[in-house]
């Protein structure tokens, strides 16, 4: 047994520690790693500089790949934007040949009336849908009410009048129809204080 500078045992666990107790790690290969030569040195620095090669260029062929997609995406909108745009110019030929018509007032009328029919055409070839919502019940999802009033014969939350016409694209609404919805008497709704029950 030998005592350190400090006085303390240099084995480890300190002087109580009994003395087959094995010391350091154990389970473990122990054995040093052998020096490379310089090929192996040199094939490694190789490799690492080919892998580093590699890192550059998937970077530079994602960030390529990033761009041509956001180019397309601009493309693409600017494409469909310049279709609907070319879509609405016989439209607005139509309206300056019913601007430029000399007859009375019924050859102007015919005139937007076709103009109308076109446009028309137009938003559905698009796929807009209009919504006409007269009749059918309140949604306020798709209908806002400007008004609500008694309609004697109405069921409560009916439109009974579109002031302005609602239009979607698919599932999204474009713009929400104006409605005035029917309300039970006095606001009690069917089953007001007269209702039979």
């Amino acid at each position: 047994m030998s005592a350190g500078r400090d006085g303390r045992d240099d084995r480890e666990g300190g002087p109580d520690a009994p003395a087959d107790e094995p010391r350091g790690l154990t389970g473990v290969d122990v054995d040093p790693v052998p020096a490379l030569d310089r090929e192996q040195v040199e094939a490694l620095r190789r490799e690492r500089d080919e892998l580093a090669d590699q890192l550059l260029r998937k970077r530079a062929e994602f960030e390529n790949y990033r761009k041509r997609v956001e180019r397309d995406r601009q493309q693409a909108g600017a494409d469909a934007a310049a279709s609907l745009l070319k879509a609405l110019i016989p439209t607005l030929d139509n309206l300056d040949r019913a601007l430029e018509a000399t007859g009375g007032e019924e050859t102007l009328r015919h005139g937007v009336e076709l103009t109308r029919r076109d446009l028309l055409a137009l938003l559905e070839r698009q796929g807009v849908t209009v919504d006409e919502p007269a009749g059918q019940p309140f949604d306020p999802q798709r209908h806002q009410a400007l008004s609500h009033e008694v309609v004697p014969g109405q069921k409560e939350g009916t439109v009974v009048e579109v002031f302005r016409k609602g239009y979607s694209l698919g599932d999204r609404l474009l713009r929400p129809a104006l409605v005035k919805v029917a309300k039970g008497r006095d606001g009690a709704g069917e089953r007001g204080p007269d209702a039979v029950h």
